[in-house]
């Protein structure tokens, strides 16, 4: 796994508006820790060729080298997804948020912030919380060492590649710990309908995380369809057509 020859514009910002029935209908695809824009973009085609109106954003630190991720500071996350959220609410009339793993903890912080402008929210594999006491020396190791294996590309289909980092920046996973503990912090608060994705054999994320989001989001509407034949990154995997196929349905619900 490594950003090196990704198909071109993959790793960077993606923008489409729509036409027709669909085209004031904003959807925002937002990509995990260590991946890239290129994981979101089969779904966002999907979309773009029903004619929403589609903004696929590079999360600060990530698409360029893995060093760059050790430089961040978490609310430039937030605050990226937030501006696509403003640039939307100028053109549409509905907005809804896909989020992929550290995507989905990041689809959460701002729907909690945006809890006027949201329609949906749909998430696969999220992340919320890094368990564990090892975390807790995380300041200490990033202090002593850069870079860890990458926990990437964990992807059952053969041959297919999100095209993010093959080093996990530790530096950038503290940061990721404290912008985890905020986002679970406003759980509460999110009251968006929600359409949730897992992947039973996820190597990545144990399944926790979806169950405290399932438990602790403050949304009346939360559904949760479990993936039988994908690993972490499904929204490339097996199951892609079911994720992109359900969530259509739960937007065109949800925007009628």
């Amino acid at each position: 796994m490594a950003t090196d020859n990704a198909p071109a514009g993959w790793l960077t910002d993606y923008a489409h508006d729509g036409k027709g029935k669909h085209g004031k209908i904003g959807i925002v695809l937002v990509h995990g820790f260590t991946g890239s824009p290129a994981s979101m973009r089969p779904w966002a085609h999907y979309f773009q060729e029903l004619g929403y109106t589609i903004r696929v954003p590079r999360i600060p630190g990530h698409g360029t080298k893995w060093q760059d991720l050790n430089h961040v500071k978490w609310p430039e996350w937030p605050d990226r997804v937030q501006k696509e959220i403003d640039d939307l609410s100028k053109i549409c009339e509905k907005i809804f948020i896909c989020g992929l793993s550290m995507g989905g903890g990041n689809t959460l912080y701002v729907a909690a912030k945006n809890q006027g402008k949201i329609s949906g929210i749909v998430l696969v594999n999220p992340m919320i919380h890094i368990p564990g006491v090892k975390i807790k020396f995380g300041r200490i190791l990033a202090k002593l060492k850069a870079g860890m294996p990458s926990v990437g590309d964990d992807i059952k289909k053969p041959g297919v590649t999100e095209w993010g980092y093959d080093v996990l920046p530790t530096a950038g996973v503290v940061q990721l710990y404290e912008f985890l503990k905020k986002s679970r912090s406003y759980l509460g608060s999110v009251k968006t309908p929600l359409l949730l994705f897992h992947s039973v054999d996820d190597h990545v994320l144990g399944v926790s995380n979806t169950e405290i989001i399932m438990e602790e989001i403050g949304s009346n509407e939360k559904n949760r369809i479990e993936l039988l034949n994908s690993y972490h990154v499904a929204t490339m995997d097996f199951d892609a057509e079911t994720i992109f196929e359900n969530s259509r349905v739960f937007v065109e619900r949800l925007s009628g």
